[in-house]
């Protein structure tokens, strides 16, 4: 009898420890932070976790929120890193840090919404302020709500530059051109990075203000895309990765009850749908590019001297990509304001999560099993599949299928269509 491994849940694994690394999983390691506001403590919980682990980064690359934190990671030594994040996020927070913690229900959303009316009138200490009333009766009026000069303040305290611009990690952050609506990415492979670019990339109108670089002027990256994560996979030369992809927008919800929770479903979808549309494209793509290859060396000499084998072997690309996916879904629903939530209690709790979400996660090492000959890309998302009731096993049970183009019927669907033209 073919026994299966009983499942194991979210508690169970966490308190597991980590499979140790083997030498033959040599691939390189990426975080890509998405942007989200307030949320993004939960990529800080994430990284706390990372930290603690075989996995630390050598490539960070961030969108907005993502964008600072990822700045603070690249820009100090290994063994301040969390301490680091730690003080950017209780500094901006530091207004809530006396509030009641462990509110539950009508008493928890009274005080989140009392903590985004808050940043509204008053702004973050270390992060943003609004602008002073007289400064909306001169001739020329601001073009922003707030004014983000403490940001770079805070960024030149805990951020090294010159560490970053040393390489000793590689750093991304990606802005959107407000003049040509062009998409940027700001490299320490080929940029000097200074406060302006990573604050360029968190800048989202109509709330901040566009920043200047080198005569051009720069918002938020999520208006475009909301995620490095192809920018980091797609990037020549490709190396085989395994990628942190830490979102914190997610796809999944109930149907709304109210009009609140309509918002807040409605801003769920509108930025987790770019990421999920972003990673199926990035899967899809790259598992031609590693079936080409495949196939290109099984031709025969004379096949692969035609100028068509020649020029499709350009698109063939012999790297493997693992994507573990972390999602910030929160336990309760929140609310449309809260990406803009910076209550002291509510980062606590999303830092938290991000760490056991992370724990668990590496506990579970699923990119440790096998990689399928076939496939290109494996993407995972172990949390969901707790969540749902499907099998998440210790060391990696959990592959995702050899992606196939939409509308594509697959190999098994070929295969029955010619077994019935032979009948």
């Amino acid at each position: 009898m073919n026994m299966q491994p009983k499942p194991m849940t979210p508690a169970e694994l966490a308190d597991m420890k980590a499979p140790r690394r083997p030498a033959s999983y040599d691939k390189k390691v990426a975080l890509v932070l998405q942007g989200g506001g307030a949320l993004g403590s939960y990529q800080a919980g994430v990284y706390e976790a990372l930290a603690e682990s075989e996995y630390l980064p050598d490539w960070v690359a961030g969108i907005s929120i993502g964008a600072i934190n990822s700045a603070i990671i690249a820009g100090n030594a290994p063994e301040k890193r969390v301490e680091r994040l730690r003080e950017f996020w209780e500094g901006i927070t530091s207004t809530t840090a006396h509030w009641p913690d462990a509110l539950m229900g009508p008493f928890a959303n009274s005080q989140r919404q009392a903590a985004s009316m808050a940043a509204l009138v008053y702004g973050q200490p270390g992060f943003f302020a609004p602008h002073a009333p007289y400064s909306w009766i001169g001739r020329t009026k601001p073009t922003s709500y707030y004014d983000t000069t403490a940001l770079k303040r805070t960024l030149e305290r805990l951020v090294d530059f010159d560490r970053i611009n040393a390489k000793e990690m590689r750093f991304s952050v990606g802005a959107v051109n407000v003049r040509t609506g062009s998409f940027a990415y700001f490299d320490n492979a080929t940029t000097t990075i200074r406060p302006e670019h990573v604050m360029a990339s968190g800048s989202l109108p109509p709330g901040f203000p566009a920043i200047e670089i080198d005569g051009e002027h720069y918002w938020d990256g999520g208006l475009v895309s909301n995620t490095p994560l192809e920018y980091v996979l797609d990037y020549i030369p490709r190396r085989s990765r395994l990628t942190f992809q830490v979102d914190l927008f997610h796809s999944r919800g109930p149907l709304p009850a109210n009009l609140e929770e309509v918002a807040e479903r409605e801003k769920d979808i509108r930025y987790s749908s770019r990421t999920r549309t972003g990673t199926n494209a990035f899967r899809i793509k790259h598992d031609v590019r590693h079936n080409i290859n495949s196939l290109y060396d099984q031709l025969p000499d004379e096949l692969k001297a035609t100028p068509e084998a020649k020029w499709l072997y350009n698109f063939g690309c012999v790297t493997t990509m693992d994507i573990a996916q972390l999602i910030y879904r929160p336990h309760d629903a929140q609310g449309a304001t809260k990406d803009f939530e910076f209550g002291r209690a509510t980062m606590n709790a999303r830092w938290r999560q991000g760490f056991k979400d992370a724990t668990v996660t590496l506990a579970a090492s699923p990119w440790l099993a096998p990689m399928p000959r076939e496939a290109g890309v494996r993407v995972f998302d172990v949390m969901h599949d707790l969540l749902t009731g499907h099998a998440a096993h210790a060391h990696g049970a959990h592959d995702e299928p050899l992606a196939e183009p939409p509308g594509h019927h697959g190999a098994s669907a070929k295969k029955a269509a010619r077994k019935s033209e032979k009948t």
